[in-house]
Protein backbone atom coordinates (compact mmCIF):
# COMPACT_ATOMS: atom_id res chain seq x y z
CA UNK A 1 0.00 0.00 0.00
CA UNK A 2 1.20 3.39 -0.87
CA UNK A 3 2.01 5.99 2.05
CA UNK A 4 -0.65 8.91 2.04
CA UNK A 5 0.71 10.82 4.94
CA UNK A 6 2.03 13.74 3.12
CA UNK A 7 -1.58 14.87 1.93
CA UNK A 8 -3.35 17.31 3.77
CA UNK A 9 -6.53 15.65 5.47
CA UNK A 10 -9.06 17.21 7.42
CA UNK A 11 -11.26 20.72 7.79
CA UNK A 12 -7.90 22.60 8.86
CA UNK A 13 -6.08 21.15 6.13
CA UNK A 14 -4.85 24.28 3.28
CA UNK A 15 -5.32 23.55 -0.42
CA UNK A 16 -1.66 23.85 -2.59
CA UNK A 17 -2.17 25.91 -5.48
CA UNK A 18 -2.38 29.64 -6.59
CA UNK A 19 -3.15 32.16 -3.84
CA UNK A 20 -6.63 33.03 -3.96
CA UNK A 21 -7.96 37.00 -4.06
CA UNK A 22 -11.21 38.65 -4.80
CA UNK A 23 -12.75 39.32 -8.87
CA UNK A 24 -11.49 43.10 -7.95
CA UNK A 25 -8.01 42.13 -7.37
CA UNK A 26 -7.93 40.07 -10.84
CA UNK A 27 -10.02 42.61 -12.20
CA UNK A 28 -7.31 45.62 -11.15
CA UNK A 29 -4.29 43.46 -11.95
CA UNK A 30 -5.72 42.83 -15.40
CA UNK A 31 -6.30 46.31 -16.41
CA UNK A 32 -3.09 47.35 -15.18
CA UNK A 33 -1.01 45.41 -16.66
CA UNK A 34 -3.08 44.76 -19.83
CA UNK A 35 -4.14 40.80 -21.08
CA UNK A 36 -4.39 40.36 -25.12
CA UNK A 37 -7.06 37.52 -26.81
CA UNK A 38 -6.26 36.84 -30.00
CA UNK A 39 -7.43 33.89 -32.28
CA UNK A 40 -8.10 33.45 -36.22
CA UNK A 41 -11.23 31.25 -37.63
CA UNK A 42 -10.68 30.20 -41.20
CA UNK A 43 -13.52 28.43 -43.08
CA UNK A 44 -11.63 26.12 -46.07
CA UNK A 45 -13.54 23.91 -48.61
CA UNK A 46 -11.50 21.84 -50.40
CA UNK A 47 -8.31 23.34 -49.93
CA UNK A 48 -10.40 26.59 -51.07
CA UNK A 49 -9.97 29.59 -48.54
CA UNK A 50 -13.43 30.97 -48.24
CA UNK A 51 -13.75 33.22 -44.83
CA UNK A 52 -10.85 34.36 -42.61
CA UNK A 53 -11.53 35.95 -39.22
CA UNK A 54 -8.92 37.55 -37.20
CA UNK A 55 -9.99 38.66 -34.07
CA UNK A 56 -8.14 40.36 -31.40
CA UNK A 57 -9.02 41.74 -28.21
CA UNK A 58 -7.02 44.07 -25.73
CA UNK A 59 -8.60 44.40 -22.18
CA UNK A 60 -6.69 47.40 -20.24
CA UNK A 61 -7.70 50.68 -18.52
CA UNK A 62 -7.58 53.50 -20.46
CA UNK A 63 -4.16 54.54 -18.89
CA UNK A 64 -2.51 51.62 -19.81
CA UNK A 65 -3.88 51.41 -23.31
CA UNK A 66 -2.77 55.07 -23.69
CA UNK A 67 0.92 53.66 -22.73
CA UNK A 68 0.66 51.35 -25.23
CA UNK A 69 -0.35 53.53 -28.12
CA UNK A 70 -3.82 52.53 -28.62
CA UNK A 71 -6.54 55.81 -28.51
CA UNK A 72 -8.67 55.45 -30.96
CA UNK A 73 -11.91 56.48 -28.98
CA UNK A 74 -10.57 59.78 -28.62
CA UNK A 75 -10.42 60.53 -32.10
CA UNK A 76 -13.66 58.61 -33.41
CA UNK A 77 -16.58 61.23 -33.90
CA UNK A 78 -19.19 58.30 -32.73
CA UNK A 79 -17.29 58.25 -29.55
CA UNK A 80 -16.17 61.82 -28.60
CA UNK A 81 -17.61 64.87 -28.77
CA UNK A 82 -14.27 66.87 -29.41
CA UNK A 83 -13.50 64.47 -31.91
CA UNK A 84 -17.32 65.18 -34.26
CA UNK A 85 -16.40 69.09 -33.43
CA UNK A 86 -12.97 68.56 -35.06
CA UNK A 87 -14.67 66.87 -38.07
CA UNK A 88 -17.42 69.41 -38.58
CA UNK A 89 -14.73 71.90 -38.41
CA UNK A 90 -13.06 70.39 -41.09
CA UNK A 91 -15.65 69.64 -43.16
CA UNK A 92 -16.68 73.18 -42.79
CA UNK A 93 -13.05 74.78 -43.76
CA UNK A 94 -12.95 72.38 -46.82
CA UNK A 95 -16.69 73.49 -48.17
CA UNK A 96 -15.60 77.20 -47.30
CA UNK A 97 -12.23 76.61 -49.48
CA UNK A 98 -14.07 74.96 -52.44
CA UNK A 99 -16.64 77.59 -52.26
CA UNK A 100 -14.19 80.52 -52.48
CA UNK A 101 -12.28 78.86 -55.36
CA UNK A 102 -15.77 78.83 -57.27
CA UNK A 103 -16.37 82.39 -56.56
CA UNK A 104 -12.93 83.24 -57.67
CA UNK A 105 -13.76 81.37 -60.60
CA UNK A 106 -16.52 83.80 -61.49
CA UNK A 107 -19.27 81.15 -61.28
CA UNK A 108 -22.29 81.22 -58.80
CA UNK A 109 -21.21 77.29 -58.34
CA UNK A 110 -24.01 75.55 -60.59
CA UNK A 111 -21.87 75.34 -63.77
CA UNK A 112 -19.09 73.91 -62.15
CA UNK A 113 -21.08 71.27 -59.83
CA UNK A 114 -22.63 69.63 -62.71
Amino acid sequence: MTDLGTWPAGPGAQQAGPPSGSLADLLERVLDKGIVIAGDIKIDLLDIELLTIRLRLFIASVETAKKAGIDWWETDPALSSRAARDALTEENARLRARLDALEEAGTDGKEAIR
